[in-house]
């Protein structure tokens, strides 16, 4: 063992870069993705849009509101109805989720 020699024979990393990281000075200007439907791409200004109005009010108000129709929106999980909450799993459903499901039946 000679320590000299492993020092100079020191690994070298087999993918090499070219040239240094340049990252953009401002970001590039969104645009629907290429294979987006043809629908979406032509109302993709409408989505950026209602987006940035969006972003730009701030966060949404705090009380239950209905925006449209019947729907209502719960900051906590007690404040939904009790069919919403949280229950304790039963043993089946835990063996269930612990096989991985394709060796059990659901019962």
């Amino acid at each position: 063992m000679h320590p000299s020699l492993r020092v100079a024979n020191a690994h070298k990393p087999l993918i090499r870069f070219l040239g240094k990281r340049q990252w953009p000075a401002k970001p590039e200007e969104q645009h629907p993705h290429p294979f987006a439907p043809s629908e979406l791409k032509q109302h993709f200004s409408d989505f950026v849009k209602k987006f940035q109005s969006a972003s730009s009010t701030g966060p949404a108000p705090s009380k239950n509101s209905s925006s449209s129709g019947n729907a209502q929106v719960f900051e906590e999980f007690w404040q939904a109805p009790a069919r919403f909450w949280k229950r304790d799993l039963e043993d089946w459903e835990i063996d269930l989720v612990h096989s991985g499901g394709a060796s059990a039946k659901q019962r």
